[in-house]
């Protein structure tokens, strides 16, 4: 039997978080969140955090 896709095309406004993931998860593809830039800021109760993007396609978030 063919494994089913777990991609899903859901109304806007609801989230799915996946079977594995408690109901409290939402994930975001990074692609989503960056948006054609290499880095964003986010801030977090007063302070500004930049989570870049490397040339290898990992992650680092600096205060």
């Amino acid at each position: 039997m063919a494994e089913e896709s777990r991609e899903k095309h859901l109304p806007v406004g609801k989230l799915d978080t996946g079977s594995d993931l408690p109901a409290s998860v939402v994930r975001i593809k990074s692609e989503d969140l960056f948006r054609q830039m290499r880095e964003v800021e986010i801030e977090h109760h007063g302070r500004i955090y930049r989570l870049r993007l490397t040339q290898l396609n990992k992650l680092i978030l600096t205060a």
